[in-house]
């Protein structure tokens, strides 16, 4: 059965039904479920319905998925064709040749992975079996807590290597743009007119809360803050603060500027959920297994740029 035919079972309401009660832990009836079944994980993916709620909540909880462009691919395989060359346009005059432009070379492919991401909760029996309780809500609302969390770290800090590869990887993230030991006025003007234009007029500004607290106290040489403190802003661009970018410490980059629609999170699966009924049944618990698969890639590295501090001396 294929991923299209998957979700057409796992959309009916029978299964739905099926679906929940398991995981209150009444007696599932397996053949009723077997559409969802990720034999790999002993899970099963949550009915249609909870999944778009499992992913509105989740963009709520990860920066990224606010801040870039998502794509949803379920195929076993995907590529991306990520654009590289500007388009080109002439004015062209009446009766004049109309200019042939080849764009085949404009366009890179990328590969795609399936990088899984695990999260684990547990709740009392009591709250389980209480037909009051709504074990959906908080199921969908804890996950989407945890891996919102652990996807904005990813999206930021991941390597490639079993996990996205995110914008401060060395080499396939932002492209470095100002090189200092202290960041100065002078580095983020710097830094601002590093993008293009057209990378700029849509660009964020991000940063920690140590960075932002540093940046808010330059002035230029008329004593006028850099920091627009009714906006929330430098240079008319919005400042956004993630606790998972890193401090201004030798070889970081504190600091990232430009276009993060050039970021793509893909969604290679719905959220699926394992129940652990049997594990903690002597302390009175039911467990929960919830899994995703993803990957995220900067597709153009020259849309986002960012200021890094120089290395440590070596003695």
């Amino acid at each position: 059965m294929n991923n299209a035919e998957n979700r057409i079972y796992t959309g009916q309401p029978e299964y739905d039904r099926h679906f929940w009660d398991a995981a209150r832990g009444r007696i599932r009836q397996e053949d009723k479920l077997l559409a969802g079944r990720i034999l790999s994980l002993g899970s099963y993916s949550v009915p249609d319905a909870a999944n778009t709620k499992f992913s509105e909540l989740l963009t709520r909880e990860s920066l990224f998925r606010q801040l870039s462009t998502t794509l949803t691919a379920y195929d076993t395989s995907y590529q991306i064709f990520a654009k590289y060359t500007d388009d080109l346009a002439e004015f062209v005059p009446e009766g004049g040749d109309i200019p042939i432009y080849e764009g085949i070379s404009d366009f890179e492919t990328l590969a795609v992975g399936r990088h899984k991401l695990a999260a684990f909760t547990k709740l009392s029996e009591e709250f389980v079996h209480d037909a009051a309780f709504d074990v959906e809500n908080y199921l969908l609302s804890r996950f989407a807590r945890v891996f919102g969390r652990a996807e904005t770290d990813a999206f930021l800090n991941g390597t490639g290597e079993d996990m996205p590869t995110g914008i401060l990887c060395s080499g396939k993230g932002a492209e470095t743009a100002v090189t200092t030991d202290s960041i100065t006025y002078d580095d983020v003007i710097t830094l601002y007119f590093s993008v293009k234009p057209e990378y700029r007029s849509r660009g964020i500004w991000l940063m920690n809360d140590t960075t932002a607290l540093h940046i808010k106290t330059l002035k230029d040489d008329n004593g006028n803050y850099l920091w627009r403190e009714s906006d929330d802003t430098i240079l008319g661009r919005k400042v956004v603060i993630s606790e998972f970018m890193p401090d201004m410490a030798a070889g970081a980059l504190p600091v990232v500027f430009g276009d993060f629609n050039y970021y793509w999170v893909i969604t290679r699966s719905p959220l699926s959920i394992r129940v652990l009924t049997e594990k903690f049944a002597a302390v009175g618990q039911v467990g929960y297994l919830g899994f995703e698969f993803l990957d995220g890639k900067l597709v153009r590295r020259e849309a986002v740029k960012a200021i890094q501090m120089s290395a440590a001396e070596t003695e």
